[in-house]
């Protein structure tokens, strides 16, 4: 157990206000809880949960004094939407045939334990508390504290965490870009690289090809790089010939072929047919799909799986938010869908879903994001909009986004109110709702997750309750 040297006294002015008799936040231990951890890990950077530095020196530093290390095949996951699809699909696939699976995800929705599955399952708060207490032991060793920003901490935390289980498998999802982001101080045994597209770009760059650089900065030389993205940037190919990737590209290394009913999969040796449909729901989750079969099948001698596993695997797999649908009166769909690409994966999904007589949109996302385009796809099928505020100073407020909705919008017919946060909007919803009527709630994980704090809600229409 690691001796906690660090003390509040060294926090962000932020965190002041913290009275000194609390013992727990005075000095976090491993008796402390979660919240307590979470709090003064939050503290110790001036923006707090939001602050963000591109960088693995401090990071690679801690891990060394660390001593982190994996002993079982690591995949790493990077892209601009998909990532979680993939991870968990990849999870729930390993996990069909037996192995032992520990992946890392980020953000969550509503619990933090969310963020490190063991198994298949959330992890436990103590097994935090304890990574936690090793990481502030190992950032403040021989008096030289390194500052390390909450997702940098929490990154490290669960690496460690995850290395200290006997796992068959790592499952690594990178949370910004991928260059430089604290997931890539591990060396993937096999990388994938889902969709790229426009977002972060304050962060990663102004187009698909800057972006896709730093996207691929996960590859490493003489490993397998699996390419869902079926139109990449040329950059991510080029960044894999320079370093001598074993580059697995959709259409060339693999290829996706299927009916309304079934499909099938094939790539280098290995054939896949008359699979079912993911239990992931939409079009573009069978990119994904492909992309998980191909780094597989790059694994085959290491993780050999066989066609049933894939079969259970992708029948039983789950992930909350992606293109969610929770059968009520009215429908309700959840989706995190949050950039231009990703809202326009959701319009195609709510387009196949029907008809329904009027859909209810609540919506909450961050300042940063290129709204226009997003409200162009959706807003031809959405008729009754709820805008909310969300419980980060990064979020657009609901005033803001309504401001902006109204700006472009030429429906006649649509309307549009705001709302204090995504649990009232979707009260209002469901009291404006028929039965028959669809409820679509997307936007910032903050937006989804507020509506999931009490549990999934399962609808019924005003008029239907006695």
């Amino acid at each position: 157990m690691v001796a906690v040297h660090c003390r509040w006294a060294t926090m962000a002015p932020a965190m002041e206000h913290t009275p000194a008799t609390s013992p727990s936040l005075l000095h976090p231990t491993v008796q402390s809880s979660l919240a307590d951890w979470l709090a003064y890990i939050e503290s110790m950077h001036p923006k707090g949960i939001n602050g963000i530095e591109l960088g693995l020196g401090k990071v690679q530093e801690v891990a060394q004094r660390l001593g982190l290390r994996f002993d079982c095949p690591v995949f790493t996951v990077a892209g601009t939407n998909g990532k979680g699809s993939t991870c968990a699909m990849l999870e729930s696939i390993l996990g069909q045939a037996g192995y032992k699976t520990g992946v890392y995800t980020s953000p969550h929705l509503v619990h933090f334990e969310e963020r490190m599955r063991l198994l298949g399952e959330a992890a436990p708060a103590t097994k935090f508390v304890a990574a936690f207490a090793e990481v502030e032991g190992a950032r403040c060793q021989k008096g030289s504290e390194i500052a390390l920003t909450y997702f940098e901490f929490t990154t490290l935390a669960i690496l460690w965490a995850l290395s200290q289980e006997e796992l068959d498998a790592v499952i690594l999802e990178v949370g910004l870009g991928g260059r430089l982001d604290a997931v890539n101080i591990i060396d993937t045994d096999c990388a994938i690289i889902t969709s790229i597209d426009l977002d972060h770009m304050e962060l990663l760059g102004n187009d698909r090809e800057t972006i896709g650089f730093e996207k691929a900065g996960i590859m490493r030389t003489g490993r397998a790089v699996v390419v869902s993205d079926p139109v990449p940037p040329q950059s991510v190919l080029d960044r894999a010939l320079e370093i001598g990737a074993d580059l697995w590209q959709v259409g060339t290394d693999f290829n996706v072929s299927g009916d309304k009913q079934q499909w099938g999969w094939a790539g280098r040796g290995r054939r896949y047919s008359g699979l079912a449909y993911p239990a992931l729901r939409g079009a573009n989750q069978l990119v994904n799909a492909a992309g998980v079969l191909a780094a597989l099948t790059a694994m085959r001698e290491r993780l050999p799986v066989t066609a049933q596993a894939v079969r259970n695997g992708l029948a039983f797999v789950e992930l909350p938010g992606r293109f969610q649908i929770i059968p009520g009166q009215p429908s309700l769909v959840l989706d995190v869908a949050h950039n231009p690409h990703s809202v326009a994966a959701l319009a195609a999904n709510l387009d196949a879903m029907g008809f329904f007589p009027t859909t209810h949109a609540i919506f909450g996302a961050m300042a940063d994001k290129d709204l226009a385009p997003m409200l162009a796809k959706v807003g031809p099928m959405i008729d009754r909009w709820y805008f909310t505020d969300l419980p980060s100073p990064r979020a657009a407020s609901g005033a803001s986004l309504q401001a902006q909705w109204q700006a472009q919008n030429i429906r006649k017919d649509a309307s549009a109110t705001t709302h204090a946060d995504p649990m009232q909007a979707l009260d209002a919803a469901i009291a404006a709702a028929d039965p028959a009527d669809r409820i679509v709630v997307f936007g910032s994980f903050y937006t989804v997750g507020g509506v999931l704090q009490q549990g999934t809600p399962r609808l019924q229409a005003k008029h239907l309750n006695p």
